[in-house]
């Protein structure tokens, strides 16, 4: 019979102390192996040898070759018009895919050339940022809600068969957008919206899917306010009176998707809406509602009287412009 020795007491505190940590730093390891943010930006080899061109790739990938061929990404890689980047490794199928020749070498063993359709999000989208993380427009897609919601520009862009020309679309939109963004559809079927369904808006000339600093993924105007400004020019001011509401955005009071109401606001009757702050338990904001105002039907649309809503000149009760 084997005998133990009796575990120390100091023994004992230090591994209850020390394997917790130790178990907590292999779990992070873990952890940022399968952490997608953790995806370094891709870096392609410069070694000439390893690359065999596009033409090679299409004896085997013809149709893909062909639907390529039609795009802009075939005249930008395949014509040298990228000015900055003369290498090899900026053109053809393997500009995004990476060196071939060990594909093609080992008889097309697709373990052997990037592949992006098993890649993740994080992936997929370093190859793309390679050419455009420099464009105003898509410099903040590695940081934007869709990449960190796990969507790739590859669930929006088709760079081989898109069925837009434009951008390389997958779907025209609206319908692209409305494939996750059921609920801003139904919005859109409201009485009253902007005319995004009708074709004379598009849900880019407001929000940047590529990424944004503002909530929503907005843009902004000229003047980095807003971007309801750009279109709605004579709401921005500056007013010598300012509505206070406007501080909190044109959203405090407005459904931009669409309304029941006709001035598209986020309650059907104007004075109830006014009511949310000018009413005796508001804890906040301008003073409470006095009790000389009639409040039956006949009067209750409140800009009526205050006609000049959004700010005013001359009057600080917004009585004028």
């Amino acid at each position: 019979m084997v005998r133990l020795k009796p575990i120390s007491f100091l023994t004992l505190s230090f591994a209850l102390f020390v394997c917790p940590f130790l178990s907590s730093v292999a779990g992070d390891k873990k952890s940022d192996k399968k952490n997608p943010q953790q995806v370094a930006a891709y870096v392609a080899p410069t070694d000439p040898s390893l690359y065999v061109g596009a033409d090679t790739c299409k004896t085997c990938h013809d149709e893909i070759y062909s639907g390529f061929q039609q795009t802009a990404h075939f005249a930008t890689t395949m014509d040298s018009k990228l000015d900055a980047h003369k290498g090899v490794e900026w053109h053809g199928c393997e500009a995004c895919h990476g060196p071939g020749k060990a594909h093609v070498d080992g008889g097309g063993d697709v373990s052997k050339i990037f592949t992006f359709k098993d890649a993740t999000p994080q992936q997929t989208s370093s190859r793309c940022l390679r050419c455009h993380q420099y464009t105003e427009e898509h410099g903040n897609y590695d940081r934007s809600m869709h990449l960190a919601n796990g969507i790739a520009c590859i669930d929006c862009h088709s760079p081989h068969h898109p069925k837009e020309s434009q951008y390389l679309m997958k779907a025209k939109s609206p319908e692209l957008c409305y494939t996750c963004h059921q609920d801003i559809r139904a919005q859109f079927a409201r009485p009253f919206h902007h005319r995004v369904p009708e074709g004379l808006l598009q849900c880019n000339d407001c929000h940047n899917p590529h990424g944004s600093y503002r909530p929503k993924q907005l843009r902004t105007n000229a003047s980095g306010d807003e971007v309801c400004y750009k279109c709605h020019t004579e709401k921005q001011g500056p007013f010598v009176y300012q509505h206070e509401a406007k501080i909190e955005g044109c959203m405090i009071c407005h459904s931009p998707h669409g309304s029941t109401n006709q001035r598209m606001l986020v309650q059907n009757q104007v004075n109830l809406l006014c009511l949310s702050c000018h009413s005796l338990n508001a804890d906040a904001g301008p003073a409470a509602i006095p009790t000389f105002h009639n409040q039956s039907q006949k009067y209750q649309s409140c800009t009526l009287c205050h006609v000049a809503i959004h700010g005013s000149n001359t009057s600080g009760v917004f009585f004028t412009p």
